[in-house]
């Protein structure tokens, strides 16, 4: 797969566009987390059964407005070549549609990761610099953000790692969609209509069961370090609901494109 892996990364990075959108990933996902850190104030004194605010969850906040710039960078990679015509050429030197798709699977999880690492841990500086100003101490109840805490360690390597299948599931989805607009709006729609529809439904019972198949609301779990017991899935566990839907979206893709006529 050297030969696609070597013709895709050459077209990614003769493209402007995916340049600036690495570099709104680390810019909206710190921005936003920055921002919930600094307006956040600890309810206090917690209630016998412990503080119910988690800091790693409000410092990294930003991951749920980040993951838009993720998406549209996974849907520019194939989508954009839809609009263009140049998908035509590509698989014309590189008939193999498979690897095709999986090569650009690869530079979706690379570049995530080289602008998802750093938004990651941007956002936890940042919530450790402002949060105790806002009463998120030790003393209060509230563990400072160290990187000695396992359960923070989990938080940042998941968030990264939820981010990765957010760009693969808005591959999967842009190779069977095919333009870009429509491609992007469908993953937003994913990611944001079951949270909405979960705050009008009153019911508890199913607020929780939307919640274990949202592929958002199940995958930033992995972010929680507190009151993990009223977790409708566990850390973990959340995470493997969102890389289902990156799987299916990109099996999904993968017959599309093998299908179809570019």
């Amino acid at each position: 797969m050297r030969h696609e892996l070597r013709a895709e990364w050459t077209k990614l990075r003769t493209t402007p566009g995916p340049a600036w959108l690495l570099v709104a990933i680390v810019v909206l996902t710190v921005s936003l987390s920055a921002a919930v850190s600094h307006y956040t104030t600890a309810q206090l004194p917690c209630p016998r059964t412990g503080c119910l605010q988690d800091v790693a969850k409000l410092s990294l906040s930003g991951v749920a407005v980040g993951q838009v710039a993720v998406a549209l960078l996974a849907v520019s990679v194939l989508s954009a070549e839809y609009g263009t015509g140049l998908m035509r050429v590509t698989l014309a030197a590189m008939p193999r549609r498979g690897r095709v798709l999986a090569a650009k699977a690869v530079l979706v999880c690379g570049l995530t990761v080289a602008a998802g690492a750093p938004a990651v841990l941007g956002s936890l500086l940042a919530g450790r610099s402002l949060l105790p100003g806002n009463g998120f101490t030790p003393a209060h109840g509230f563990p400072p953000l160290s990187p000695a805490d396992g359960s923070i360690v989990r938080a940042a390597v998941g968030s990264v790692l939820y981010l990765v299948l957010i760009g693969l599931l808005s591959l999967g989805v842009a190779a069977v969609v095919r333009d870009s607009a429509a491609a992007v709006g469908a993953v937003l729609g994913l990611l944001y209509i079951l949270p909405v529809l979960m705050l009008i439904v009153g019911d508890e019972e199913w607020q929780r069961r939307l919640s274990r198949f949202s592929p958002m609301n199940a995958g930033l779990t992995v972010q929680s370090t507190a009151q993990l017991t009223e977790l409708p899935l566990a850390p973990w566990a959340g995470l493997g609901v969102t890389a289902g839907w990156a799987g299916a979206a990109l099996l999904a893709g993968w017959l599309a494109l093998n299908r179809r006529d570019a």
